[in-house]
């Protein structure tokens, strides 16, 4: 066991300066790494595994529908164990680097039929319905870090922090903790091509955010998934991981969302906050609608975070209001002043699926589905 492993107590870890040496290895122009991800049963964990292409796909059509066990997934039987991958969204890899890409897949069964995880089949739909309207989405991804022990990153291991107060957008040893898994992150989504438009560390210690968007239609889920791949094979590296539970900790400490802003083209136009007044009038009619589509466990896992307090809404009651973090949807303040811009729903989780909750707003707010 290396000193290392043997001070953190277990002995899965690896030295990745012996790994960069094989990195450094000449890969041939004909031997391409293409890593298939995919959500697998839970709708909320990603798994992937890599396959060998003889060229450098330059779109996902380009990568061949390929398969797994499903019944190692929570998403088959033993006896019929087979799934499909169909690549849908090529990024590049940060990790192998080159010519070397991450290939987004949906899932399909042994007859061709959407996987139950596979959100994605019916959200595309929705979004060409909506493309007039040309929706646009920005996501604000928390996620907390954890030790090998499943305890927050760089909190006292027989304690609790200091309350919060310092610990969001801080600076300094003291009050933010894990900055070098963030600034990884960050570097390897630029470097994938995933949208990514900011960070920040969050209110609660160990807590951090990402932003994906401003993405069109069914680029904001693809990105997201990437994103959030990226974000634990990043923290894999560390020998920490990141967890999207939206209440990781109990008690007086925040809990974790994924706000989504979103607008149409009529909202970002001159006078468009009628049209976002209007839409908040229909998301304010299926509230139970989109509080059920705004986590995998429809609801369940929210209830322990949208309880009035820590900056939510409470998940039995719909709210709107500007500048308003305490609401199920908050006009920005800018936006209220200018007349026009888009909405932020606070609602949603952190363990959402992002086609989900696209495809809910888009179907409430402009299908009247």
């Amino acid at each position: 066991m290396s000193s290392a492993a043997s001070m953190r107590g277990f002995s899965a870890a690896t030295d990745k300066t012996v790994m960069g040496s094989y990195m450094r290895l000449d890969q041939p122009d004909d031997g391409i790494m293409c890593e298939y991800v995919w959500i697998d049963g839970t709708g909320e964990g990603i798994r992937s595994k890599c396959k060998t292409l003889s060229e450098e796909p330059q779109k996902p059509e380009d990568c061949p529908i390929w398969n797994y066990d499903g019944s190692s997934t929570y998403q088959a039987e033993g006896s019929n164990s087979d799934m499909y991958l169909h690549p849908v969204a090529l990024f590049r890899d940060p990790f192998r680097r080159g010519k070397n890409k991450l290939a987004l897949c949906e899932v399909y069964k042994y007859n061709k039929t959407p996987a139950d995880t596979n959100k994605r089949h019916t959200c595309v739909k929705a979004m060409a319905e909506a493309k007039e309207s040309h929706p646009w989405f920005g996501i604000e991804q928390e996620y907390t870090l954890l030790d090998y022990d499943g305890y927050p990153f760089g909190w006292p291991k027989n304690g609790y922090p200091g309350p919060q107060g310092p610990y969001y957008c801080g600076v300094g040893a003291n009050r933010v903790y894990g900055r070098d898994i963030v600034e990884a992150h960050y570097r390897a989504c630029l470097y994938a091509g995933v949208k990514i438009a900011g960070c920040n560390a969050e209110v609660m210690p160990g807590q951090w955010e990402f932003q994906i968007g401003p993405c069109e239609g069914i680029d904001m889920g693809d990105h997201l998934w990437i994103a959030r791949y990226l974000l634990h094979r990043v923290a894999e590296d560390f020998g920490v991981n990141a967890t999207l539970d939206p209440k990781p900790m109990e008690g007086d400490w925040n809990g974790a969302g994924a706000h989504c802003n979103y607008s149409t083209v009529a909202m970002r136009r001159p006078g468009g906050i009628k049209q976002i007044e209007a839409a908040i009038e229909r998301l304010s009619k299926n509230h139970v609608r989109h509080i059920r589509a705004y986590d995998p466990k429809e609801g369940k896992d929210n209830e322990r975070r949208l309880t009035g307090l820590h900056e939510t809404s409470s998940i039995h009651d719909f709210s709107a209001g500007v500048a308003n973090r305490g609401a199920s949807i908050r006009i920005p303040r800018q936006v209220a002043e200018d007349g026009y811009g888009y909405l932020e729903d606070r609602r949603p989780s952190s363990n959402c699926d992002p086609y989900t909750v696209t495809e809910v707003l888009v179907q409430t707010t402009l299908l009247d589905k």
